[in-house]
């Protein structure tokens, strides 16, 4: 009876008590959830183009804001910084395509799979070797002019904090949600970038040229990849334990559905408000550390119950 009284009736007790506080861990839970969401976008990109689950997104993120910070560092000015990683990451496109995607034209999906995770052991290691990997490397906030700052908001007689990055994160998912979907239904680029993705060999006896797809695609990624790189690095700093927090991403794509740019926003916000209240809530109840599990444990139930997620298109079994 202690159990149940404790994940049902003390959880309500308590918002009912102090609902400025229940309302400050939502917002705390939106914002992680946005964070969540700019690591998921760059999966949701190369899958919803090429069908292709790029298992080295998270480590192209770490790659990306280690370039930026590198030539920040040796005296280049944030500017050119920014171009430098941008032409980088652009150029590592190229080469994915021509080495890793290219042999694999029309291969199984899991044999496309089973190379990006050659390519993201490859990418860290060839990281390492050239920015080091002893120690963390930070953001540079104040030439980005990205505030790190909290922001306190009065409300109902108490204090709303809120911190500055995470709403610039925030607006940047929003505007990369923004692009991409418009990118995607209204450009003939998208359209051509959806029928690749539909089937390789169907979309080449048309006349889609799949290599130069890919290599757009694998492109934009990059870019999105350096945006969030920032974002996380300016959070704590960036070094290759970042890479772990691409994890994250999995259960978003599972919940939003892994073709969907906004439902991988929806998704992200659900898990990052879900961990928050799990872990304040239950955590007593539950042994703590709900954060750590909560979001596959939800992303089980939807695999069980709905595993094109949210917003994902419908599974339907050719026989």
């Amino acid at each position: 009876m202690d159990f149940l009284y404790a994940v049902t009736v003390d959880p309500i007790l308590q918002i009912v008590e102090d609902p400025v506080f229940f309302l400050q861990i939502i917002l705390e839970g939106l914002m992680a959830g946005v964070m969540y969401s700019l690591v998921a976008l760059g999966f949701c990109l190369i899958y919803k183009a090429s069908g292709v689950f790029n298992f080295a997104q998270g480590i192209m993120m770490v790659f990306a804001a280690l370039c930026m910070i590198t030539v920040y560092e040796a005296g280049l000015g944030i500017v050119l910084s920014i171009i430098v990683a941008m032409l980088v990451m652009v150029g590592l496109s190229f080469a994915v395509e021509r080495v890793v995607l290219r042999p694999l034209v029309n291969q199984d999906q899991i044999i496309m799979f089973m190379a990006t995770i050659g390519l993201a052991f490859f990418l860290e290691g060839f990281g390492e070797f050239i920015f080091g990997g002893s120690s963390p490397k930070l953001v540079p906030t104040e030439a980005l002019h990205i505030g790190t700052g909290p922001l306190i908001i009065p409300f109902l007689g108490s204090e709303l904090w809120l911190q500055k990055l995470d709403l610039t994160a925030g607006v940047c998912a929003a505007l990369l949600v923004v692009i991409l979907t418009l990118f995607f239904q209204k450009t003939p680029v998208g359209r051509a970038l959806r029928a690749v993705a539909d089937d390789h060999q169907a979309a080449l006896s048309v006349g889609i040229p799949l290599r130069s797809m890919w290599v757009i695609v694998w492109s934009v990624a990059g870019l999105v990849a350096l945006v969030t790189g920032i974002m996380w690095g300016a959070s704590s700093s960036v070094d290759f334990s970042l890479v772990l927090i691409a994890m994250k991403a999995f259960p978003v794509l599972i919940l939003g559905g892994f073709t969907s740019v906004p439902g991988v926003i929806v998704g992200g916000l659900i898990i990052g408000v879900g961990e928050k209240i799990a872990e304040l809530y239950w955590g007593d109840a539950l042994g703590g550390s709900i954060e750590q599990w909560f979001a596959y444990v939800l992303a089980l139930v939807f695999l069980m119950f709905r595993p094109q997620g949210l917003f994902g298109e419908k599974i339907i079994e050719r026989v």
